[in-house]
């Protein structure tokens, strides 16, 4: 408990999620702390210019806030001035840079290990993962009334691209060594503006890093070689969300000598498109970004002209959506195109039965082009978790090729 209603500093109300007497009634009092200290108000002025001096990291962590309590036998001016210096602990508590990255690494760890903590029942479970999500989120909350905008929380992406033989590289193949480049991408992840679950694209999810780093790893194994993609391909990414998937492709193929490609990253919800455009100047990118509803999709340019290769990670999270996203990939594909599409396994929860109905909308024989064919599942593989990558409530992934028949 904090002492007389005050939130106590991380590092000394945090429990060890690793403790073997921790249950649900400690973590739910833990994040009920972390709120009270830092989501009911935006950080003040004196906190920011804290954090931009850098005076948090040069001190010591802060001692848990005194109450400010004062006695009926104190003026109203003691009362004032006691009001004062309590706000002002607060304050620096909440501007504490170590403090706040203790909490941070704690809250992550928490959200990804969910589904291992001693938690009484999924309600439970949901209720911490949720309560978690929104005290990170409000590490990047817009200071509304000072007319600050919120610059969200800048993540650093590293792969490893493997770059096909050339006749250079004989000695690397007779080696059985295969020559590698770093793919780097810089991305904002903004906290949701509204209760609207279209803007969940604010934010990278697991399923589009764990995307990225496969796609880099064997880009063959997808078709992204020049013999089979040409030298200026059509690509183009459903429900984009900050782009990481279509940022890494634009940083990978110049690589891989595809020098003229078209990327087309889409999405539905206007601020997710706005962080997006951002994400690009942030990783100096070529790609393109365009607004696609799957239910009524707006084929003018730039989505004109059929893709050579459609992606998409984790975009399903309703039956109709599957099914959504089956008439407008209909419409969208080439002839000779594939489209990779990754979910998210998500055992338990209300999402447990997308899976189902991804392999449903694509069973076929509807829609048809008018020449007959059809969009299916031409092959799927699992794909392990791994740790640090995702939220709690993810077992693994679903990779999807999807084709003509």
């Amino acid at each position: 408990m904090s002492p007389a209603g005050h939130p106590l500093s991380p590092t000394s109300s945090l429990p060890s999620l690793r403790s073997p007497t921790l249950d649900g009634t400690q973590i739910l009092s833990a994040l009920d702390n972390l709120h009270e200290l830092y989501c009911p108000v935006s950080l003040s002025l004196a906190v920011k210019s804290q954090l931009e001096a850098g005076k948090a990291q040069d001190g010591p962590p802060a001692e848990p806030v005194d109450s400010g309590y004062a006695s009926e036998e104190d003026d109203d001016n003691d009362k004032n001035e006691s009001d004062i210096d309590s706000e002002s602990a607060l304050d620096a508590l909440r501007a504490d840079a170590f403090e706040r990255n203790f909490a941070i690494q704690w809250l992550t760890t928490l959200i990804a290990r969910a589904y291992e903590l001693p938690l009484g029942d999924e309600d439970e479970r949901e209720l911490v993962v949720d309560k978690a999500s929104t005290v990170l989120a409000s590490f990047t909350k817009p200071v509304e009334e000072d007319g600050e905008e919120d610059i969200g929380i800048t993540r650093s992406f590293s792969f490893e691209l493997t770059l096909p033989f050339t006749p250079d590289s004989c000695e690397l193949a007779e080696s059985s060594m295969r020559q590698k480049v770093g793919i780097d991408v810089r991305l904002n992840d903004a906290p949701q503006t509204t209760t609207d679950h279209t803007d969940v694209g604010l934010q990278s999810w697991g399923a589009s890093i764990i995307f990225s780093d496969l796609l880099c790893a064997s880009p063959a194994r997808f078709g992204i070689t020049r013999d089979i993609l040409g030298s200026s391909p059509r690509i183009i990414e459903f429900g984009a969300g900050t782009g990481l998937v279509s940022l890494a492709l634009a940083k990978a193929l110049p690589h891989l000598d595809i020098s003229d490609a078209t990327l087309i990253a889409t999405d539905y919800h206007s601020a997710v498109l706005a962080n997006l455009q951002s994400n690009i100047k942030l990783t100096q990118a070529n790609v393109e970004t365009c607004p696609l509803d799957w239910s009524d999709p707006d084929l003018g340019a730039p989505l004109d002209v059929p893709a050579d290769l459609l992606v998409a990670t984790d975009v399903i999270y309703a039956p109709e959506h599957a099914m959504w996203l089956r008439n407008c990939a209909t419409q969208m594909l080439s002839p000779e195109g594939v489209f990779w599409l990754l979910m998210t396994v998500r055992p338990n929860g209300r999402f447990e039965a997308v899976m189902d109905s991804v392999e449903a909308a694509f069973q076929g024989p509807c829609p048809r082009t008018p020449d007959g064919r059809y969009l299916a599942i031409l092959g799927k593989e699992n794909v392990e978790k791994r740790r640090g990558v995702g939220r709690g409530d993810e077992s693994g992934y679903k990779l999807y090729r999807i084709g003509w028949v």
